[in-house]
């Protein structure tokens, strides 16, 4: 087991500092980088022995952009014509006129690391289950973000596999840094969070049920505290459920500083254990088609999560915080017993804001 994550590591690292060196820098869309980012993909798809899902082999053209790189594991058994998508951009910001290069380790060579492995695991384990559609989208980033030139709106315009047959779309976005400084507890810094489980029933379970000791810290949360950040915009759009997985932004966000010897590659690790067995219950689950709630809210999930978080952080943050976190946890407290009653009022909703806020501003 030793020696199996020890090359899984390895594999990640690799691949992350290729996607992060000279010969992709920054990874723009269709420029020499991206396109040389865009091939390695292919190669790392062919050899974990995942098929083609694209229109031109592993390629599905994207117009005014680039491509995405589309692989797929086949389903087996009852629900093998039913579909889990899941995604991570692979393009980044590129160089500036002046040779500044954002390297996007962060943002989203890392992601596009556990997507490749997550399929490795998928591939070699060969249990049965839904199709699974290993997506890595161009065009995420600015100026395609929430346009039709974006990879991910492209792919829900132009489905490789029927819309009405996928039944999740798992998107991960800076899934690759430990949380806050080295003096927080694993607890806080191994955290992930995962946004978006109450938009389907029973998935909130499968959350939890897919936790592994000694891995991550999966803290689920309502996607709606969110503005749309990422690649499932689009498959929520379209009425597809949605798990939006993430460590959050953090100080190297959109800088050059967003370099791979900044990761954490044993949270990484980590996290490909939890979302391969997260994916392998989505194939299993029963319920096809999957239920979809757009509207629905899960405020207890997302107060439990920062209650636990504010009680970690409390014994580590330094003074001129814990009166913000402090302060946090009393909101947590009154919401939890008001949540526990129904739907917070847009007033509450306000409270929510804040006491998020004030867990930031303890864990900056």
């Amino acid at each position: 087991m030793q020696r199996r994550t020890s090359e899984r590591r390895a594999r990640i690292e690799d691949l992350v500092r290729y996607l992060c060196s000279p010969e992709c820098a920054g990874r723009a869309p269709d420029t020499p980088g991206g396109i040389a980012a865009r091939m390695r993909l292919v190669d790392e798809f062919r050899a974990i022995g995942a098929v083609p899902g694209g229109i031109d082999g592993y390629l599905q053209p994207v117009p005014n952009c680039g491509a995405n790189v589309l692989a797929e594991v086949p389903g087996r058994g009852s629900f093998a014509e039913r579909t889990i998508v899941v995604a991570a951009h692979y393009d980044h910001l590129g160089a500036t006129a002046d040779d500044c290069v954002f390297w996007g380790a962060d943002d989203n060579a890392a992601a596009v690391a556990i997507l490749v492995e997550v399929g490795r695991e998928l591939v070699a384990r060969g249990r049965p289950g839904r199709r699974v559609i290993l997506a890595a989208y161009d065009g995420e980033e600015m100026p395609h973000f929430l346009h039709g030139t974006m990879g991910s709106m492209y792919h829900v315009a132009n489905p490789t596999a029927p819309l009405a047959s996928i039944d999740m779309m798992v998107c991960m976005d800076l899934c690759g840094h430990a949380i806050g400084p080295a003096s927080f507890p694993s607890e806080v810094r191994n955290s992930l969070f995962v946004f978006g489980a109450e938009l389907s029933a029973g998935v909130g379970e499968l959350v939890d049920a897919a936790t592994i000791a000694g891995g991550v810290y999966p803290r689920r949360a309502d996607l709606d505290v969110l503005p749309p950040l990422s690649d499932y915009y689009a498959f929520r759009q379209a009425g597809v459920p949605v798990l939006f997985l993430s460590c959050g932004r953090w100080q190297h966000y959109h800088q050059p500083t967003d370099t791979p010897d900044r990761l954490d590659y044993d949270k990484i690790v980590s996290t490909v254990d939890y979302l391969a067995g997260l994916v392998q219950l989505l194939r299993e689950r029963p319920e096809a088609p999957a239920p979809f709630d757009t509207d629905a809210r899960d405020d207890l999930a997302t107060i439990a999560s920062l209650r636990a978080l504010a009680r970690h952080l409390a014994p580590h943050v330094p003074a001129g915080s814990l009166a913000a976190l402090q302060l946090a946890a009393r909101m947590g407290y009154g919401l939890a017993a008001a949540a526990a009653r129904g739907p917070l009022s847009t007033e509450q909703r306000q409270q929510l804001a804040w006491m998020i806020a004030g867990l930031e501003e303890a864990m900056a």
